[in-house]
Order: structure tokens, then sequence, then C-alpha cells
């Protein structure tokens, strides 16, 4: 996935809303995409566009997801030296290419807002004692991933990345629970991906897992 992806559609978006206006709103069918997993919902015709802020939620998903993406990428570079599986090393490499491109997008959205690519932390606060975002992986559980190899690394990361995409959809859906978040063109497209993606990954892993029985 590439950040130039979501500039496009933001693209497309604005583009599609002048040809609407320019149309006539009496004669507009004015459909509100849903959440992941729910309908979309058609509007009165007569509904016109509002480009909202972002919110404190918008903000806050895309900082913890930054640090999310980024234990995800540090967990797939252990395969190299930790793994001969191929299966493995792809899936691997597929995961950081997408995920590195991902945080590239997330701190260019951030930085379009005015806002810090890192979450904010107490002053003298540990960076180490900051709380986990959901399925991330603990202290304890990434040294057994460094201290594996061969088949028992494949177990555990496979088992740890399951956990690892299963967070982040309890992210996504999260967001899309609080009132008036994800309403940007830009992070609604991103935050559908995830959810669309990690599911889909979750799949091929647990299949893989389960050749492994």
């Amino acid at each position: 996935m590439r950040g130039g992806r979501f500039v496009t559609v933001a693209v497309m978006f604005w583009c599609g809303a002048a040809v609407w206006a320019q149309a006539g709103a009496a004669n507009a069918n004015v459909v509100e995409p849903g959440a992941p997993g729910q309908p979309s919902r058609r509007l009165p015709a007569d509904t016109s566009a509002v480009v909202l802020p972002a919110t404190k939620a918008d903000i806050e998903f895309m900082q913890g997801m930054i640090m999310h993406h980024a234990q995800a990428v540090e967990m797939t570079a252990l395969i190299p030296s930790h793994t001969d599986n191929r299966d493995v090393r792809t899936l691997g490499e597929r995961i950081s290419l997408s995920q590195s491109d991902e945080i590239k997008f997330m701190k260019t959205w951030l930085t379009a807002h005015g806002q810090p690519t890192e979450m904010p932390m107490d002053p003298g606060m540990d960076m180490a004692k900051m709380p986990l975002m959901p399925g991330m992986l603990t202290p304890e559980q990434m040294d057994a991933l460094r201290n594996a190899q061969g088949a028992e690394f494949d177990r555990l990361f496979l088992t740890g990345m399951i956990q690892h995409h299963g967070g982040a959809l309890v992210m996504v859906k999260d967001l899309f629970q609080q009132a008036g978040a994800g309403q940007d063109a830009q992070l609604f497209e991103f935050a559908t991906d995830v959810d669309t993606g990690q599911r889909a990954e979750i799949r091929i892993m647990q299949g893989m897992l389960k050749e492994k029985e």
C-alpha cells in the first residue's frame, strides 16, 4: 500500500464532489459509506458536503498505529536470521513493505494536520513503560521471538503476528465507534484498507499454522 494511493483517493474524492455540485444536488444520490462490515447509508438528495476537521480520536489513532506498525516491522526484521522457511520469509517481506509504506503515509498525514507523529508522553515517563496498543507483543514475547530459531521461530512469529493484526482490527473498530471520527477521506480509506488487508493476512497465517500441525 503506498502513501500516494491515498493522495490519489483524496483528489478523486474532491473532484467527484465538484462534479456532483455542478450537476445539481436535486438529482444526486448521496451515499455515506459505512464502517468496515457495515452497509452504506443513502442520505437525502439535498445533503451538502462538509469538510470535517480531524478529531482527537483520528489523531490518536494515527499516532498509535504508527507505534503498532513499527513493532510489526521490527518482528519481520528478525526473519532473515531466524528462519529459512520460504513462506514465512515471503509473508514477512510483504508485511514489512506494506506497513513501512503505511507508516510514511501516517506521518505525512499527521504532519499535514499540524500534529506530532508520536503519541505525547507525560514528562519523565519511561518510554518502555508506555501502555501498548491492542495486540502488540509484550517485551517477554518479543524476547522469546528473538531467542527462537527455525520451526519454533515460525510458530512464535505467526501466532504473534496474528495477535498483532487482531489488535489493529480492534483499533479500527474503536476509531469508527467514536462519534465524528474516521470521517476524513484519506483516513477513512486507510483505516478500511488496514481492516481488509489484515483480516486477509490473518487467514493466511492461520492456514500456515494448520499446515504445521
